[in-house]
């Protein structure tokens, strides 16, 4: 059973822990909504200083919006069109330190300054990706992105 955890380590460690605690929750359990609902509250309730973590999955040749945490969100979302379709499109993180400098950003939430994207690629095809939003600019940095990651291998581990 999953239970709160204070974090006091260092960022890693922190990331680590959250991590186990991921796959920990999700091992054996087989619905993608039930991992990617219970992964999105366990981002949510993990980070600091964002506004929106969610999923959106591949279907039909777009983006559609998937398990989240904060305000409505844009629906569908082309290959290509934003910071998430850019991160399908490329198959590559996209850590964006202020989105209103990216070309195309998609605004679902005027809040949002920065935001970070990771492509779920299971069996060479894209899944989706998580997106998170920040009211902060330049949020994100390296660690976050190294271990944002590994926490999008857990679940392509269970999921997969």
């Amino acid at each position: 059973m999953f239970q709160s955890t204070v974090y006091t380590g260092t960022k890693e460690k922190d990331y680590e822990l959250l991590i186990k605690q991921l796959d920990a929750l999700t091992d054996g359990e087989k619905d993608d909504v039930a991992i990617l609902s219970n992964a999105s509250a366990l981002l949510n309730q993990f980070l600091e200083e964002v506004n929106w973590v969610g999923f959106y999955i591949w279907k039909e040749d777009e983006l559609v919006l998937g398990p989240f945490q904060g305000l409505p969100a844009c629906i569908r979302i082309a290959s290509g069109k934003g910071v998430c379709g850019t991160s399908v499109k490329e198959r590559t993180t996209q850590r964006i330190a202020d989105v209103h400098q990216f070309p195309g950003h998609i605004a679902c939430d005027a809040a949002s300054q920065s935001e970070i994207v990771v492509p779920i690629i299971i069996h060479d095809k894209v899944f989706g990706v998580l997106d998170i939003d920040s009211p902060i600019k330049n949020r994100f940095d390296e660690t976050d992105q190294i271990y944002l990651e590994k926490f999008v291998g857990v679940l392509v581990k269970h999921m997969g």
